[in-house]
């Protein structure tokens, strides 16, 4: 089986997405969300994209090329006016932060960022507060576009090369990793620049949405503690199934006094609901595995890509703080 995936890999129309982020936290206590305004700190981004055969990319939809690098994006601007590439430096950092999905006027996906703080009684609740994404190197999570172009309709297989993976020790915070991709629309190669830098999916929207759950199975032991002490949640370090978890959807304040084990669409639907993985992949899935993702059509298809921490899940939790995470996507032509 092995032999043959690498046979057909190597015969296959190639796309390669590599994106890697690499972060370092602190903590201590064991709570859903970090309780002391602990932060993600990102130690080094590197943004490698390489294409081959009759499919290209681009960060303004104009300027065709077969690798694209962090700086080509963050430099998106000299020829893409409206590009809001946010990719935190090293000086910067990214929290916690949570979503639904829901698609605001331009394309963009709303995301909320979170804090634990105790009240009154001692007893930690959740606020929330809008974040929307700034052109540059700071901000609590990663978005950024790309173009894609082909002379042909083509499926899209993830490989197993992408992944959130720890470097170094392994605390626990990869298994929190949210990655999503919004395809914003397609034009016709010849359309007006304009048009295709336009490009975005309208608000409200479902469909086009694609997110994506890696390690989905693997829970670390203070994980384990806080989806039972937080959640009532029974778990073990290696899940047959993904845990269902509802994202926040609207803004939290602190006179809301939403408990962190409260927090969840049965207490307060106007505050959280259902989250559905497009994708999931095991700890596990490695070089020779495949997934089918989404599609492109013949042109420039538009797509954007966010990555964060999300806050809801259990694995967020202070403990697994103090160590680094790498991010890495590798998508390749469906062989038919």
């Amino acid at each position: 089986m092995r032999n043959r995936k690498k046979k057909r890999n190597s015969r296959v129309f190639l796309l390669l997405l590599l994106l890697l982020v690499t972060g370092s936290i602190l903590g201590t206590s064991t709570y859903a969300w970090f309780t002391s305004n602990k932060t993600v700190s990102v130690t080094d981004i590197t943004v490698n994209v390489a294409t081959k055969n009759g499919i290209q990319i681009s960060v303004d939809g104009t300027n065709w090329k077969s690798i694209v690098s962090t700086t080509d994006l963050l430099n998106a601007r000299t020829t893409y006016g409206a590009a809001v590439n946010q990719i935190p430096s090293t000086s910067s950092a990214i929290q916690p932060v949570s979503t639904v999905g829901t698609i605001l006027t331009g394309g963009k996906m709303e995301m909320f960022v979170g804090d634990a703080p105790a009240n009154t009684d001692g007893d930690y609740i959740l606020t929330a507060e809008q974040s929307v994404e700034t052109h540059g190197e700071t901000g609590e999570f990663i978005a950024f576009d790309l173009f894609l172009k082909s002379d042909k309709a083509v499926d899209l297989d993830m490989t197993g090369t992408s992944g959130v993976t720890a470097s170094g020790t392994d605390t626990g915070i990869k298994n929190a990793s949210r990655i999503a991709f919004i395809i914003e629309g397609s034009k016709a190669s010849d359309a007006n620049l304009s048009e295709i830098q336009a490009m975005a999916l309208t608000a409200g929207s479902t469909s086009g949405v694609y997110f994506w759950e890696p390690n989905y199975n693997v829970h670390k032991g203070t994980g384990i503690a806080n989806a039972r002490d937080v959640y009532g949640i029974s778990i073990t370090t290696d899940e047959a199934n993904p845990l269902a978890y509802q994202g926040v959807k609207a803004a939290i304040a602190v006179e809301d006094n939403i408990l962190l084990g409260n927090a969840n669409k049965t207490n307060y639907p106007t505050k959280f609901d259902d989250v559905t993985m497009t994708y999931t992949t095991k700890d596990d899935f490695d070089e020779d595995d495949v997934i089918p993702v989404f599609s492109l059509p013949a042109g420039i298809t538009k797509v954007r890509v966010y990555m964060w921490i999300e806050g809801q899940d259990v694995d967020c939790e202070n403990n697994a703080s103090g160590g680094n995470i790498n991010y890495s996507l590798q998508f390749t032509i469906h062989e038919g």
